[in-house]
Protein backbone atom coordinates (compact mmCIF):
# COMPACT_ATOMS: atom_id res chain seq x y z
CA UNK A 1 0.00 0.00 0.00
CA UNK A 2 1.48 3.33 -0.90
CA UNK A 3 0.83 7.12 0.82
CA UNK A 4 1.99 5.90 4.34
CA UNK A 5 -0.88 3.41 4.84
CA UNK A 6 -1.45 0.04 5.20
CA UNK A 7 -5.41 -0.09 4.02
CA UNK A 8 -7.94 2.87 3.26
CA UNK A 9 -10.89 3.76 5.31
CA UNK A 10 -12.99 1.25 3.33
CA UNK A 11 -11.12 -1.77 2.85
CA UNK A 12 -10.71 -3.63 6.40
CA UNK A 13 -12.95 -6.82 7.22
CA UNK A 14 -13.46 -9.38 9.59
CA UNK A 15 -11.08 -11.30 8.38
CA UNK A 16 -8.63 -8.25 8.85
CA UNK A 17 -9.17 -8.98 12.92
CA UNK A 18 -5.67 -9.15 14.84
CA UNK A 19 -3.79 -7.43 12.11
CA UNK A 20 -1.39 -4.19 12.89
CA UNK A 21 -2.64 -1.50 10.81
CA UNK A 22 -2.17 2.12 9.65
CA UNK A 23 -5.02 4.64 8.61
CA UNK A 24 -4.88 7.92 7.60
CA UNK A 25 -7.28 10.50 6.94
CA UNK A 26 -10.28 13.47 8.05
CA UNK A 27 -11.54 13.08 11.79
CA UNK A 28 -14.99 13.29 11.22
CA UNK A 29 -16.71 12.69 14.13
CA UNK A 30 -15.79 11.55 17.74
CA UNK A 31 -17.78 10.48 20.87
CA UNK A 32 -16.70 10.25 24.27
CA UNK A 33 -18.52 7.95 26.09
CA UNK A 34 -16.84 7.77 29.13
CA UNK A 35 -13.76 8.99 30.58
CA UNK A 36 -11.59 6.52 29.45
CA UNK A 37 -13.89 5.27 26.11
CA UNK A 38 -14.61 7.21 22.68
CA UNK A 39 -15.63 6.10 19.33
CA UNK A 40 -13.90 8.23 16.57
CA UNK A 41 -14.95 8.07 12.84
CA UNK A 42 -12.50 8.14 10.10
CA UNK A 43 -12.94 9.05 6.65
CA UNK A 44 -10.64 9.19 3.81
CA UNK A 45 -11.33 9.14 -0.03
CA UNK A 46 -12.98 5.25 0.09
CA UNK A 47 -15.03 5.58 3.42
CA UNK A 48 -15.06 5.39 6.67
CA UNK A 49 -13.60 3.25 9.48
CA UNK A 50 -14.76 3.18 13.19
CA UNK A 51 -12.02 3.87 15.75
CA UNK A 52 -12.30 2.64 19.52
CA UNK A 53 -10.09 5.13 21.96
CA UNK A 54 -9.68 2.84 25.01
CA UNK A 55 -6.58 5.09 26.29
CA UNK A 56 -6.80 8.04 28.66
CA UNK A 57 -3.46 9.82 27.02
CA UNK A 58 -4.63 8.97 23.86
CA UNK A 59 -8.13 10.58 24.40
CA UNK A 60 -6.21 13.41 26.18
CA UNK A 61 -4.44 14.03 22.87
CA UNK A 62 -7.67 14.01 20.91
CA UNK A 63 -9.42 16.67 22.98
CA UNK A 64 -6.83 19.64 21.28
CA UNK A 65 -7.46 18.13 17.48
CA UNK A 66 -10.53 19.17 15.44
CA UNK A 67 -13.08 17.99 13.83
CA UNK A 68 -11.86 17.94 9.79
CA UNK A 69 -7.80 17.70 10.98
CA UNK A 70 -6.05 14.38 9.53
CA UNK A 71 -4.70 12.40 11.34
CA UNK A 72 -2.66 9.07 10.85
CA UNK A 73 -4.00 5.86 13.21
CA UNK A 74 -1.82 3.27 14.21
CA UNK A 75 -3.57 -0.03 16.11
CA UNK A 76 -4.90 -3.12 16.10
CA UNK A 77 -8.31 -4.18 13.95
CA UNK A 78 -11.08 -6.08 16.60
CA UNK A 79 -14.72 -7.44 15.89
CA UNK A 80 -16.88 -4.94 16.61
CA UNK A 81 -19.62 -6.14 19.67
CA UNK A 82 -21.94 -3.89 18.14
CA UNK A 83 -21.93 -4.56 14.12
CA UNK A 84 -23.30 -2.07 11.67
CA UNK A 85 -25.04 -3.71 9.01
CA UNK A 86 -25.23 -0.25 6.46
CA UNK A 87 -21.04 -0.19 6.62
CA UNK A 88 -18.92 -1.53 4.79
CA UNK A 89 -16.60 -1.60 7.32
CA UNK A 90 -19.19 -2.58 10.29
CA UNK A 91 -18.38 -5.69 11.55
CA UNK A 92 -15.07 -4.46 12.44
CA UNK A 93 -12.71 -1.31 14.78
CA UNK A 94 -9.33 -0.09 15.19
CA UNK A 95 -7.95 -0.12 18.62
CA UNK A 96 -5.47 2.69 18.29
CA UNK A 97 -2.01 2.20 19.97
CA UNK A 98 -0.86 6.02 18.57
CA UNK A 99 -2.70 8.62 16.87
CA UNK A 100 -0.53 11.42 14.50
CA UNK A 101 -1.67 15.01 13.77
CA UNK A 102 -1.22 15.38 10.24
CA UNK A 103 -2.77 18.45 9.37
CA UNK A 104 -4.49 20.80 11.99
CA UNK A 105 -7.75 22.07 11.28
CA UNK A 106 -7.57 25.40 12.67
CA UNK A 107 -11.10 26.56 13.47
CA UNK A 108 -13.46 24.96 15.77
CA UNK A 109 -16.44 25.71 13.96
CA UNK A 110 -17.04 24.48 10.34
CA UNK A 111 -18.88 26.48 7.53
CA UNK A 112 -21.34 24.10 7.34
CA UNK A 113 -21.43 20.28 8.46
CA UNK A 114 -19.73 18.23 5.95
CA UNK A 115 -22.32 15.53 5.32
CA UNK A 116 -24.60 17.97 5.10
CA UNK A 117 -23.40 20.56 3.18
CA UNK A 118 -25.49 20.13 0.57
CA UNK A 119 -28.43 21.65 2.39
CA UNK A 120 -26.04 25.09 2.76
CA UNK A 121 -26.47 28.08 1.51
CA UNK A 122 -25.16 27.32 -2.55
CA UNK A 123 -22.82 30.59 -2.27
CA UNK A 124 -21.23 28.99 0.87
CA UNK A 125 -20.95 26.21 -0.54
CA UNK A 126 -18.78 27.30 -3.77
CA UNK A 127 -16.86 29.88 -0.91
CA UNK A 128 -15.95 26.31 0.54
CA UNK A 129 -16.03 24.17 -2.01
CA UNK A 130 -12.90 22.24 -0.90
CA UNK A 131 -15.04 21.13 2.20
CA UNK A 132 -17.92 20.58 -0.22
CA UNK A 133 -16.29 18.21 -1.71
CA UNK A 134 -15.46 16.21 1.40
CA UNK A 135 -19.01 14.79 1.26
CA UNK A 136 -19.26 11.42 0.40
CA UNK A 137 -22.13 12.33 -2.11
CA UNK A 138 -21.04 15.13 -3.54
CA UNK A 139 -17.95 13.74 -4.48
CA UNK A 140 -19.89 10.48 -6.16
CA UNK A 141 -20.72 13.08 -8.52
CA UNK A 142 -16.97 13.83 -9.17
CA UNK A 143 -16.18 10.55 -9.36
CA UNK A 144 -18.77 9.31 -11.25
CA UNK A 145 -17.69 12.09 -13.76
CA UNK A 146 -14.10 10.56 -14.24
CA UNK A 147 -15.63 7.33 -14.94
CA UNK A 148 -17.86 8.35 -17.48
CA UNK A 149 -15.21 10.22 -19.19
CA UNK A 150 -12.85 7.47 -19.24
CA UNK A 151 -15.95 5.19 -20.64
CA UNK A 152 -16.73 8.31 -23.13
CA UNK A 153 -13.10 7.74 -24.66
CA UNK A 154 -12.38 4.20 -24.28
CA UNK A 155 -15.74 3.78 -26.51
CA UNK A 156 -14.80 6.72 -29.09
CA UNK A 157 -11.10 5.01 -29.14
CA UNK A 158 -12.94 1.43 -29.99
CA UNK A 159 -15.03 3.26 -32.84
CA UNK A 160 -11.14 4.14 -34.86
CA UNK A 161 -11.67 7.57 -33.49
CA UNK A 162 -8.09 9.36 -32.81
CA UNK A 163 -7.69 12.15 -29.91
CA UNK A 164 -5.90 14.98 -30.70
CA UNK A 165 -6.39 18.24 -28.40
CA UNK A 166 -7.01 21.52 -30.80
CA UNK A 167 -5.73 25.37 -29.41
CA UNK A 168 -6.85 27.10 -26.51
CA UNK A 169 -5.36 30.10 -27.89
CA UNK A 170 -7.28 31.20 -31.28
CA UNK A 171 -8.96 34.07 -33.12
CA UNK A 172 -12.12 35.54 -31.81
CA UNK A 173 -15.00 34.08 -33.81
CA UNK A 174 -18.08 36.50 -35.30
CA UNK A 175 -20.73 33.98 -34.69
CA UNK A 176 -22.05 32.37 -31.79
CA UNK A 177 -22.23 33.62 -27.83
CA UNK A 178 -19.86 36.40 -26.81
CA UNK A 179 -16.12 35.44 -26.59
CA UNK A 180 -13.33 35.24 -23.77
CA UNK A 181 -10.65 37.52 -25.04
CA UNK A 182 -7.08 37.37 -24.05
CA UNK A 183 -4.36 40.34 -24.54
CA UNK A 184 -1.33 39.56 -26.76
CA UNK A 185 1.31 41.07 -25.05
CA UNK A 186 3.89 40.70 -28.20
CA UNK A 187 1.33 42.58 -30.36
CA UNK A 188 -0.42 45.47 -29.21
CA UNK A 189 -3.91 46.26 -29.70
CA UNK A 190 -4.39 42.72 -30.78
CA UNK A 191 -6.13 39.66 -29.09
CA UNK A 192 -6.79 36.13 -28.58
CA UNK A 193 -9.99 34.37 -27.77
CA UNK A 194 -10.74 31.22 -26.19
CA UNK A 195 -12.53 28.73 -28.03
CA UNK A 196 -16.44 28.58 -27.84
CA UNK A 197 -15.92 25.13 -29.62
CA UNK A 198 -13.23 23.40 -31.65
CA UNK A 199 -15.98 24.11 -34.62
CA UNK A 200 -13.33 25.17 -37.57
CA UNK A 201 -10.30 23.47 -36.17
CA UNK A 202 -12.08 19.85 -36.45
CA UNK A 203 -13.23 20.72 -39.67
CA UNK A 204 -9.63 21.82 -40.73
CA UNK A 205 -8.70 18.37 -39.56
CA UNK A 206 -10.96 16.53 -42.17
CA UNK A 207 -9.48 18.67 -44.62
CA UNK A 208 -6.16 17.59 -43.63
CA UNK A 209 -7.00 13.55 -43.87
CA UNK A 210 -7.82 12.79 -40.59
CA UNK A 211 -11.08 10.24 -40.76
CA UNK A 212 -12.32 10.36 -37.55
CA UNK A 213 -11.13 13.18 -34.63
CA UNK A 214 -12.71 13.45 -31.49
CA UNK A 215 -11.62 15.12 -28.05
CA UNK A 216 -13.19 15.96 -24.42
CA UNK A 217 -12.68 19.48 -25.66
CA UNK A 218 -12.87 22.58 -23.34
CA UNK A 219 -15.15 25.40 -24.56
CA UNK A 220 -15.41 29.10 -23.08
CA UNK A 221 -18.82 31.05 -24.15
CA UNK A 222 -19.02 34.39 -21.83
CA UNK A 223 -22.80 33.89 -21.87
CA UNK A 224 -25.84 33.96 -18.30
CA UNK A 225 -26.10 30.66 -16.41
CA UNK A 226 -28.78 28.20 -16.10
CA UNK A 227 -29.99 24.77 -14.64
CA UNK A 228 -28.44 23.11 -17.03
CA UNK A 229 -25.48 25.65 -18.73
CA UNK A 230 -22.39 26.72 -16.85
CA UNK A 231 -21.01 29.92 -17.03
CA UNK A 232 -17.63 30.71 -18.49
CA UNK A 233 -16.31 26.84 -19.19
CA UNK A 234 -17.98 23.67 -20.17
CA UNK A 235 -16.74 20.36 -21.81
CA UNK A 236 -17.86 18.23 -24.77
CA UNK A 237 -17.57 15.38 -26.27
CA UNK A 238 -16.33 17.15 -29.81
CA UNK A 239 -16.26 14.74 -33.07
CA UNK A 240 -16.18 14.80 -36.76
CA UNK A 241 -15.88 12.11 -39.28
CA UNK A 242 -14.88 12.48 -42.79
CA UNK A 243 -16.97 11.10 -45.75
CA UNK A 244 -19.87 10.71 -43.50
CA UNK A 245 -22.94 12.11 -43.73
CA UNK A 246 -25.84 12.21 -40.84
CA UNK A 247 -26.77 8.53 -40.61
CA UNK A 248 -23.29 8.04 -40.13
CA UNK A 249 -23.05 10.40 -37.15
CA UNK A 250 -26.07 8.74 -35.35
CA UNK A 251 -24.89 5.37 -35.85
CA UNK A 252 -21.98 6.36 -33.65
CA UNK A 253 -23.52 8.39 -31.24
CA UNK A 254 -26.52 5.35 -30.88
CA UNK A 255 -23.84 2.99 -30.32
CA UNK A 256 -21.43 4.90 -27.91
CA UNK A 257 -24.03 6.49 -25.36
CA UNK A 258 -27.04 3.72 -24.82
CA UNK A 259 -24.57 1.60 -22.61
CA UNK A 260 -23.05 3.82 -20.41
CA UNK A 261 -26.79 5.65 -19.76
CA UNK A 262 -27.68 2.15 -18.92
CA UNK A 263 -24.56 1.38 -16.35
CA UNK A 264 -23.86 4.84 -14.64
CA UNK A 265 -27.24 6.66 -14.76
CA UNK A 266 -29.69 6.37 -12.00
CA UNK A 267 -31.92 4.75 -14.23
CA UNK A 268 -30.42 1.57 -15.93
CA UNK A 269 -32.93 2.10 -19.04
CA UNK A 270 -31.78 4.11 -22.02
CA UNK A 271 -33.50 4.09 -25.35
CA UNK A 272 -32.28 1.65 -28.05
CA UNK A 273 -30.65 2.46 -31.30
CA UNK A 274 -32.47 4.11 -33.73
CA UNK A 275 -33.46 6.79 -31.65
CA UNK A 276 -36.55 8.39 -32.98
CA UNK A 277 -36.36 10.83 -35.25
CA UNK A 278 -38.39 13.88 -35.19
CA UNK A 279 -38.23 16.93 -37.33
CA UNK A 280 -38.58 20.34 -36.38
CA UNK A 281 -41.65 21.35 -37.21
CA UNK A 282 -43.08 18.07 -36.21
CA UNK A 283 -41.69 18.41 -32.64
CA UNK A 284 -42.74 21.95 -32.36
CA UNK A 285 -46.68 21.45 -33.26
CA UNK A 286 -46.63 17.96 -31.49
CA UNK A 287 -44.63 18.64 -28.09
CA UNK A 288 -44.05 22.53 -28.44
CA UNK A 289 -40.74 22.08 -28.05
CA UNK A 290 -37.81 20.97 -29.85
CA UNK A 291 -36.22 18.92 -27.13
CA UNK A 292 -39.02 16.99 -26.17
CA UNK A 293 -38.74 14.81 -23.30
CA UNK A 294 -40.36 11.64 -24.67
CA UNK A 295 -41.31 9.76 -20.82
CA UNK A 296 -44.07 11.65 -21.25
CA UNK A 297 -46.64 10.22 -23.14
CA UNK A 298 -48.74 13.40 -23.68
CA UNK A 299 -49.06 15.44 -27.33
CA UNK A 300 -50.13 18.92 -28.32
CA UNK A 301 -53.56 19.15 -30.42
CA UNK A 302 -54.46 22.09 -32.08
CA UNK A 303 -57.73 23.04 -30.98
CA UNK A 304 -58.16 26.23 -32.88
CA UNK A 305 -61.05 25.76 -35.00
CA UNK A 306 -62.90 23.82 -31.93
CA UNK A 307 -62.80 26.83 -29.97
CA UNK A 308 -63.68 29.48 -32.82
CA UNK A 309 -66.53 31.56 -31.52
CA UNK A 310 -66.55 30.64 -28.01
CA UNK A 311 -66.45 34.20 -26.93
CA UNK A 312 -63.38 33.98 -25.02
CA UNK A 313 -61.25 37.02 -25.73
CA UNK A 314 -57.44 35.21 -26.16
CA UNK A 315 -58.47 32.87 -28.43
CA UNK A 316 -59.79 35.29 -30.77
CA UNK A 317 -57.95 35.17 -34.17
CA UNK A 318 -54.88 33.27 -32.58
CA UNK A 319 -53.67 29.61 -32.66
CA UNK A 320 -55.24 27.53 -29.90
CA UNK A 321 -53.35 24.39 -28.59
CA UNK A 322 -54.61 22.09 -25.76
CA UNK A 323 -53.05 19.41 -24.11
CA UNK A 324 -55.27 16.83 -22.73
CA UNK A 325 -54.89 14.63 -19.86
CA UNK A 326 -57.48 11.39 -19.29
CA UNK A 327 -57.97 9.99 -15.31
CA UNK A 328 -56.67 13.32 -14.15
CA UNK A 329 -56.89 13.37 -10.39
CA UNK A 330 -55.35 17.14 -10.03
CA UNK A 331 -56.84 19.03 -7.11
CA UNK A 332 -58.10 22.72 -7.91
CA UNK A 333 -55.25 24.13 -6.14
CA UNK A 334 -52.70 21.60 -7.86
CA UNK A 335 -54.23 22.79 -11.04
CA UNK A 336 -53.77 27.23 -10.05
CA UNK A 337 -50.13 26.25 -9.42
CA UNK A 338 -49.51 24.76 -12.79
CA UNK A 339 -51.07 27.82 -14.51
CA UNK A 340 -49.08 30.08 -12.43
CA UNK A 341 -45.61 28.03 -12.71
CA UNK A 342 -46.20 27.85 -16.79
CA UNK A 343 -47.07 31.54 -16.81
CA UNK A 344 -43.56 32.49 -15.07
CA UNK A 345 -41.40 30.21 -17.00
CA UNK A 346 -43.34 30.93 -20.91
CA UNK A 347 -44.71 34.51 -20.08
CA UNK A 348 -47.69 33.17 -21.46
CA UNK A 349 -51.42 32.62 -19.76
CA UNK A 350 -52.27 29.02 -19.73
CA UNK A 351 -55.70 28.42 -19.30
CA UNK A 352 -58.26 25.10 -18.59
CA UNK A 353 -61.52 23.23 -18.19
CA UNK A 354 -62.41 19.36 -17.09
CA UNK A 355 -64.88 16.94 -18.03
CA UNK A 356 -66.15 15.80 -14.71
CA UNK A 357 -66.99 12.18 -14.13
CA UNK A 358 -70.51 12.54 -15.63
CA UNK A 359 -69.03 14.19 -18.49
CA UNK A 360 -70.12 17.75 -17.51
CA UNK A 361 -67.46 20.81 -18.10
CA UNK A 362 -66.56 22.27 -15.06
CA UNK A 363 -63.85 24.41 -14.13
CA UNK A 364 -61.69 27.19 -15.43
CA UNK A 365 -63.08 28.67 -18.77
CA UNK A 366 -65.91 25.92 -18.62
CA UNK A 367 -68.49 28.58 -19.34
CA UNK A 368 -67.19 29.38 -22.77
CA UNK A 369 -67.41 26.04 -23.63
CA UNK A 370 -70.19 24.57 -22.83
CA UNK A 371 -72.00 26.43 -25.38
CA UNK A 372 -70.18 24.30 -27.99
CA UNK A 373 -69.35 21.38 -25.79
CA UNK A 374 -70.22 18.50 -28.29
CA UNK A 375 -68.45 20.54 -31.10
CA UNK A 376 -64.93 20.71 -28.32
CA UNK A 377 -65.44 17.14 -27.09
CA UNK A 378 -65.42 15.16 -30.59
CA UNK A 379 -62.63 17.26 -31.78
CA UNK A 380 -60.85 16.67 -28.64
CA UNK A 381 -61.75 13.37 -28.15
CA UNK A 382 -62.61 13.73 -24.72
CA UNK A 383 -64.09 11.25 -21.88
CA UNK A 384 -65.38 11.81 -18.32
CA UNK A 385 -62.29 12.60 -15.93
CA UNK A 386 -60.16 14.55 -18.66
CA UNK A 387 -58.68 17.60 -18.15
CA UNK A 388 -57.69 20.10 -20.95
CA UNK A 389 -54.85 22.54 -20.77
CA UNK A 390 -55.00 25.58 -23.14
CA UNK A 391 -52.96 27.65 -24.95
CA UNK A 392 -53.53 30.91 -27.49
CA UNK A 393 -51.32 33.44 -29.02
CA UNK A 394 -49.49 33.67 -32.40
CA UNK A 395 -48.91 29.64 -33.52
CA UNK A 396 -44.85 29.37 -32.10
CA UNK A 397 -45.83 31.54 -28.76
CA UNK A 398 -48.89 29.14 -28.56
CA UNK A 399 -46.95 25.99 -29.02
CA UNK A 400 -43.90 26.96 -26.54
CA UNK A 401 -46.74 27.88 -23.92
CA UNK A 402 -47.99 24.23 -24.47
CA UNK A 403 -44.34 22.49 -24.30
CA UNK A 404 -44.49 24.41 -21.27
CA UNK A 405 -47.45 23.05 -20.15
CA UNK A 406 -47.14 19.59 -21.38
CA UNK A 407 -43.64 19.08 -19.46
CA UNK A 408 -45.34 20.64 -16.16
CA UNK A 409 -48.61 17.85 -16.64
CA UNK A 410 -46.09 14.91 -17.12
CA UNK A 411 -44.47 15.84 -13.73
CA UNK A 412 -47.95 16.06 -11.78
CA UNK A 413 -49.81 13.07 -13.54
CA UNK A 414 -47.49 9.71 -12.98
CA UNK A 415 -49.68 7.58 -15.36
CA UNK A 416 -48.42 9.58 -18.29
CA UNK A 417 -44.99 10.21 -17.48
CA UNK A 418 -42.69 6.85 -17.40
CA UNK A 419 -39.70 8.48 -15.28
CA UNK A 420 -37.34 5.80 -14.68
CA UNK A 421 -35.28 5.59 -18.11
CA UNK A 422 -33.31 7.68 -20.29
CA UNK A 423 -35.06 8.70 -23.34
CA UNK A 424 -33.58 10.01 -26.26
CA UNK A 425 -34.43 11.18 -29.82
CA UNK A 426 -33.05 13.40 -32.47
CA UNK A 427 -34.81 16.41 -34.00
CA UNK A 428 -33.48 16.91 -37.05
CA UNK A 429 -34.60 18.96 -40.39
CA UNK A 430 -34.03 22.79 -38.00
CA UNK A 431 -34.62 25.38 -40.20
CA UNK A 432 -31.57 27.29 -41.98
CA UNK A 433 -32.69 30.62 -41.45
CA UNK A 434 -35.09 33.19 -39.30
CA UNK A 435 -35.63 36.41 -38.97
CA UNK A 436 -33.72 38.08 -36.08
CA UNK A 437 -35.46 39.29 -33.20
CA UNK A 438 -33.15 42.77 -32.99
CA UNK A 439 -32.75 43.27 -36.65
CA UNK A 440 -35.55 42.18 -38.72
CA UNK A 441 -33.46 40.60 -41.07
CA UNK A 442 -33.08 37.23 -42.32
CA UNK A 443 -30.08 35.47 -40.21
CA UNK A 444 -28.36 32.24 -39.55
CA UNK A 445 -30.74 30.27 -37.73
CA UNK A 446 -27.56 27.75 -35.95
CA UNK A 447 -25.11 26.59 -37.26
CA UNK A 448 -23.60 29.00 -41.05
CA UNK A 449 -21.66 26.12 -41.48
CA UNK A 450 -24.36 23.90 -42.27
CA UNK A 451 -25.16 22.39 -45.46
CA UNK A 452 -28.70 22.92 -46.58
CA UNK A 453 -31.02 20.15 -47.84
CA UNK A 454 -31.27 20.98 -51.59
CA UNK A 455 -27.50 22.40 -52.02
CA UNK A 456 -26.88 24.88 -53.75
CA UNK A 457 -30.00 24.89 -56.23
CA UNK A 458 -32.15 25.42 -53.16
CA UNK A 459 -29.75 28.47 -52.36
CA UNK A 460 -30.01 29.90 -55.83
CA UNK A 461 -34.34 29.48 -55.68
CA UNK A 462 -34.05 31.27 -52.26
CA UNK A 463 -31.82 33.94 -54.20
CA UNK A 464 -34.46 34.69 -57.16
CA UNK A 465 -37.33 34.71 -54.45
CA UNK A 466 -38.79 31.36 -56.35
CA UNK A 467 -38.91 30.48 -52.68
CA UNK A 468 -39.03 32.06 -49.14
CA UNK A 469 -35.28 31.30 -47.58
CA UNK A 470 -37.54 30.66 -44.48
CA UNK A 471 -38.46 27.44 -45.64
CA UNK A 472 -35.24 26.25 -46.16
CA UNK A 473 -34.33 23.10 -43.91
CA UNK A 474 -30.54 22.44 -43.19
CA UNK A 475 -29.19 18.96 -42.14
CA UNK A 476 -28.90 19.99 -38.82
CA UNK A 477 -29.85 18.09 -35.58
CA UNK A 478 -29.91 18.23 -31.99
CA UNK A 479 -29.42 15.03 -29.16
CA UNK A 480 -32.02 15.39 -27.02
CA UNK A 481 -33.11 13.03 -23.91
CA UNK A 482 -35.45 13.56 -21.02
CA UNK A 483 -36.09 16.90 -22.54
CA UNK A 484 -32.50 18.54 -22.17
CA UNK A 485 -30.42 19.06 -25.05
CA UNK A 486 -27.38 17.30 -24.95
CA UNK A 487 -25.88 18.18 -28.35
CA UNK A 488 -26.16 20.23 -31.81
CA UNK A 489 -24.61 18.94 -35.02
CA UNK A 490 -24.69 19.24 -38.52
CA UNK A 491 -23.70 18.17 -41.85
CA UNK A 492 -21.00 20.60 -42.83
CA UNK A 493 -21.20 22.97 -46.09
CA UNK A 494 -17.54 21.65 -47.31
CA UNK A 495 -18.06 23.56 -50.85
CA UNK A 496 -17.10 27.04 -50.76
CA UNK A 497 -19.23 27.84 -53.43
CA UNK A 498 -22.49 26.53 -51.65
CA UNK A 499 -20.95 28.64 -48.82
CA UNK A 500 -20.66 31.60 -50.52
CA UNK A 501 -24.23 31.76 -51.45
CA UNK A 502 -25.65 30.71 -48.01
CA UNK A 503 -24.19 34.16 -47.04
CA UNK A 504 -25.28 36.11 -49.62
CA UNK A 505 -29.21 35.53 -48.21
CA UNK A 506 -27.85 36.99 -44.81
CA UNK A 507 -25.91 39.92 -46.73
CA UNK A 508 -22.64 38.70 -46.67
CA UNK A 509 -20.66 38.41 -49.63
CA UNK A 510 -17.59 36.58 -50.96
CA UNK A 511 -15.46 38.81 -49.71
CA UNK A 512 -17.24 38.94 -46.29
CA UNK A 513 -16.52 35.35 -46.30
CA UNK A 514 -12.63 35.29 -46.59
CA UNK A 515 -12.05 37.97 -44.43
CA UNK A 516 -13.87 35.94 -41.46
CA UNK A 517 -13.10 32.43 -41.99
CA UNK A 518 -9.86 32.76 -44.14
CA UNK A 519 -8.50 29.17 -42.84
CA UNK A 520 -11.89 27.29 -43.48
CA UNK A 521 -12.49 29.06 -46.86
CA UNK A 522 -8.97 28.38 -48.12
CA UNK A 523 -8.85 25.05 -47.05
CA UNK A 524 -12.05 24.28 -48.55
CA UNK A 525 -10.74 25.27 -51.72
CA UNK A 526 -8.39 22.63 -51.69
CA UNK A 527 -10.62 20.05 -51.46
CA UNK A 528 -12.12 19.15 -48.57
CA UNK A 529 -14.20 15.81 -48.13
CA UNK A 530 -18.07 15.78 -46.74
CA UNK A 531 -17.80 15.73 -43.29
CA UNK A 532 -19.95 15.76 -40.36
CA UNK A 533 -20.16 16.03 -36.60
CA UNK A 534 -21.61 16.93 -32.86
CA UNK A 535 -20.17 17.33 -29.84
CA UNK A 536 -22.57 16.23 -26.85
CA UNK A 537 -22.15 17.95 -23.77
CA UNK A 538 -20.24 15.84 -20.79
CA UNK A 539 -21.26 18.36 -18.12
CA UNK A 540 -25.29 17.85 -18.84
CA UNK A 541 -24.75 14.63 -19.66
CA UNK A 542 -23.16 14.09 -16.35
CA UNK A 543 -25.97 15.68 -14.47
CA UNK A 544 -29.05 13.47 -16.47
CA UNK A 545 -27.21 10.65 -15.33
CA UNK A 546 -26.66 11.93 -11.50
CA UNK A 547 -30.26 13.42 -11.40
CA UNK A 548 -28.76 16.41 -10.19
CA UNK A 549 -31.01 19.66 -10.31
CA UNK A 550 -28.05 21.63 -11.99
CA UNK A 551 -25.00 21.48 -13.47
CA UNK A 552 -23.16 23.09 -10.91
CA UNK A 553 -23.21 19.59 -8.74
CA UNK A 554 -21.35 17.79 -11.22
CA UNK A 555 -18.58 20.13 -12.07
CA UNK A 556 -15.36 20.17 -9.62
CA UNK A 557 -15.18 23.75 -8.70
CA UNK A 558 -17.82 25.51 -10.97
CA UNK A 559 -18.32 29.19 -11.20
CA UNK A 560 -21.81 30.92 -9.70
CA UNK A 561 -24.73 32.58 -11.53
CA UNK A 562 -22.84 35.17 -12.25
CA UNK A 563 -20.05 34.01 -13.32
CA UNK A 564 -17.92 34.22 -10.70
CA UNK A 565 -14.88 32.06 -8.71
CA UNK A 566 -16.18 33.21 -5.19
CA UNK A 567 -13.58 30.57 -3.77
CA UNK A 568 -10.35 31.53 -5.81
CA UNK A 569 -12.01 35.21 -6.35
CA UNK A 570 -11.89 35.54 -9.60
CA UNK A 571 -12.03 37.80 -11.78
CA UNK A 572 -10.15 39.99 -9.89
CA UNK A 573 -8.05 42.71 -10.87
CA UNK A 574 -4.41 43.03 -11.68
CA UNK A 575 -2.17 45.51 -11.24
CA UNK A 576 -1.37 48.45 -13.30
CA UNK A 577 2.10 47.28 -13.90
CA UNK A 578 0.11 44.13 -15.86
CA UNK A 579 -2.08 46.65 -17.46
CA UNK A 580 1.27 48.28 -18.89
CA UNK A 581 2.83 44.86 -20.21
CA UNK A 582 -0.83 44.42 -21.72
CA UNK A 583 -0.96 48.08 -23.42
CA UNK A 584 -4.15 48.18 -21.97
CA UNK A 585 -6.27 50.78 -20.05
CA UNK A 586 -9.06 49.80 -17.75
CA UNK A 587 -12.13 52.47 -17.93
CA UNK A 588 -15.09 51.51 -15.55
CA UNK A 589 -18.65 52.83 -16.59
CA UNK A 590 -20.66 54.78 -13.66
Amino acid sequence: MTQSRTHNCNELRLSDAGKQVRLVGWLENIRAVSGNLAFLVLRDFYGTTQVVVENEDILNQLKTINKESTIAVNGTVRERSSKNPNLPTGDIEVVPESIELLGRCRYNELPFQILRSREADEALRLKYRYLDLRNPEVKKNIVLRSNVVAALRNAMIDEGFLEITTPILTASSPEGARDYLVPARKHPGKFYALPQAPQQFKQLLMTSGFDRYFQIAPCFRDEDARGDRSPGEFYQLDMEMAFADQDDVFAVLEKVLPPIFAKYGTYNRASDAPFVRIPYLEAMDKYGSDKPDLRIDLTLRDATDALSGCGFGPFENNTVKAVVVTDFEGTRKQIDKLCADVEVQSGQKAYWFRLDESGNVVGGIAKFVEPIKDRVISALDLKPSCFVGLTAGKKLDAQKCAGVLRSKLGAMCPNHMDAEQYAFCWIVDFPMYEIGEESGELEFCHNPFSMPNGGLEILQKAASGEIDPLTITAYQYDLVCNGVELSSGAVRNHDPEIMIEAFKLVRLGEEDVKAKFPAMYNAFCYGAPPHAGIAPGVDRMVMLLTGAETIREVIPFPMNKNAQDVMMGAPGEVTDKQLQELNIAVTVKE
